[in-house]
């Protein structure tokens, strides 16, 4: 495990994190809501090492990370209208879109369902290791399954330790919430996990949803 320190206002990122993500390893960084845990999206080797390192029961879904709206498109089969509007509004941003999944995803990072969750985070750093690696990162909080998500690389050490290969020390999070996911595969879009996002935002622009059933994962 190495651990770089990087300023979270500034999208330039360490060469040594780059090249981890490309060589199918993990890194754990700092978003506008707590530490992620990245590694390729698209590679299934480096997916399933994220399961690993949390911990994470098979089957559940990982949230993924966009640097624009092209690689968005990655990830999806069809990006609805409601989607789009959303994205208008809340992105960069704490609000995770449920969309349709392209077919070439690893079915693990889906969960072997049939969506995929996918958001632009406000937090330069987050962006920059998008764009340096040219996909998809997965976002995932960095902790193991059960623990608190973390706000601090010093949190991300202690609970993962040496399953992450490069850890990028930004300080803490500014919002430490969860995003708000919300689907848009459904009618009416449906809150799948409320978070720093509020509903009535959501209502405000799309009109009906509907709220969470229980408390989202």
């Amino acid at each position: 495990m190495e651990i770089i320190g990087v300023d979270p206002r500034r999208p330039d990122v360490p060469r040594r994190a780059v090249q981890a993500l490309l060589d199918g390893g993990l890194v754990a960084f700092p978003t506008d809501t707590y530490y992620a845990l990245g590694a390729a999206a698209a590679n299934a080797a480096a997916v399933a090492r994220v399961f690993a390192a949390k911990r994470r029961p098979p089957g559940e879904a990982l949230p993924v990370l966009v640097a624009d709206r092209d690689q968005w498109r990655m990830l999806t089969a069809e990006i609805p209208p409601a989607a789009l509007r959303l994205a208008e509004r809340f992105w960069p941003g704490a609000l995770t879109i449920v969309c349709p999944r392209a077919p070439h995803l690893p079915p693990a990072l889906t969960g072997g369902g049939a969506t995929i969750g996918a958001r632009q985070p406000d937090a330069p750093i987050a962006i920059g290791l998008c764009r340096a690696l040219g996909a998809p990162i997965t976002g995932t909080s960095a902790n193991t399954h059960g623990m608190p998500s973390p706000v601090s690389a010093v949190q991300v050490a202690l609970d993962l330790g040496s399953a992450v290969d490069v850890i990028l020390d930004g300080g803490r999070c500014p919002i430490a919430r969860p995003s708000t996911v919300v689907d848009v595969t459904r009618t009416p879009a449906s809150i799948v996990r409320e978070g720093a996002i509020p509903a009535g935002a959501l209502r405000e622009l799309l009109g009906e949803v509907a709220a969470p059933a229980g408390r989202g994962p």
